[in-house]
């Protein structure tokens, strides 16, 4: 489930909006009238949905923007004047007056974005320190010389007691070195 935050300036209307989310199934976390407070909720958390207005009593939207956690994506609702000139790249805008259906699309989208970002970064091999490399390298050539492995076959070894074992790469090589050194 994504985050999702509320901040408008007039309470009122930000209630209007955290009530047509809840009601078609979205969970909002917060609901915010300044800036300050949309920040302080956005970094508090690990990511989501800002659903904001343009100007707030302490800064404009593209100052919320700035401040944004990078996990966070923003949906601007504004005049059409203002989704128009918007200098802010990153950013969805609806413009007024609402539609009902467009705001639930549009975080719909915005939601299922997020989710595939999170799951590329998942995905994503983890970096290796230079210390993890020369281990898994020692390891490797103390199997190639100890059991007359290429390293190819060493490595694949070591995968798979990784994967008997339920340890990372970097943990078996060092359970390698210190039962055969």
């Amino acid at each position: 489930m994504t985050n999702i935050i509320v901040a408008f300036p007039k309470q009122d209307t930000a209630r209007n909006i955290k009530k047509i989310l809840m009601q078609n199934g979205h969970h909002v976390d917060a609901v915010c009238t300044t800036g300050a407070q949309a920040l302080q909720n956005a970094n508090e958390l690990d990511g989501g949905v800002m659903v904001c207005g343009y100007r707030f009593a302490d800064m404009m939207y593209t100052e919320l923007h700035e401040y944004l956690p990078p996990q966070f994506e923003m949906l601007l609702v504004a005049s059409p004047g203002n989704c128009g000139e918007r200098d802010v790249e990153n950013l969805v805008c609806l413009s007024t007056p609402l539609k009902i259906n467009e705001l639930l699309q549009t975080v719909e989208m915005m939601e299922y974005m997020i989710t595939r970002r999170r799951k590329k970064a998942r995905q994503k091999p983890k970096e290796r320190s230079e210390k993890e490399m020369n281990l898994i390298s020692e390891a490797k050539a103390l199997l190639m010389e100890r059991n007359n492995l290429t390293e190819e076959e060493a490595h694949r070894y070591m995968q798979k007691r990784s994967m008997d074992n339920g340890t990372g790469l970097t943990e078996t090589a060092q359970m390698i070195l210190s039962l055969l050194t």
